[in-house]
């Protein structure tokens, strides 16, 4: 089976808010899973389609085939490094702050053709 990747490294959104949306997408065909990141209200759900649509472009610059039969055989959200700010608070004190990051990765692959059939 051959695959096609995209990363997107050092975006600003927390892996914890990413991971179910790649969750919800994750095997899906690659329409499907356009469809359903279009209609997700979550500021994740863009940035998704975003990687989603560079794997899918490196596939075609693969000659994998057409992109309507592609699925999404792999995606993940791994952490990236944390932005550590301070929030001021009463007496002189200061609150932490941390801004998480992400990189995501999305690997689509073209389903092998045995016999003439797909």
């Amino acid at each position: 089976m051959t695959e096609a990747h995209a990363k997107l490294r050092f975006v600003r959104v927390a892996p914890r808010k990413a991971r179910p949306v790649i969750d919800m997408i994750r095997g899906q065909q690659v329409p499907a899973a356009m469809a359903m990141l279009k209609h997700t209200p979550r500021h994740a759900a863009r940035v998704i389609e975003k990687i989603l649509r560079s794997a899918v472009a490196n596939a075609e610059q693969k000659e994998m085939g057409d992109s309507e039969s592609m699925v999404i055989s792999k995606a993940f959200v791994d952490g990236g490094p944390i932005y550590r700010r301070a929030r001021a608070r009463s007496m002189g004190r200061a609150n932490a702050i941390q801004k998480r990051t992400s990189h995501i990765t999305v690997v689509v692959a073209a389903p092998l053709v045995q016999d003439g059939k797909q």
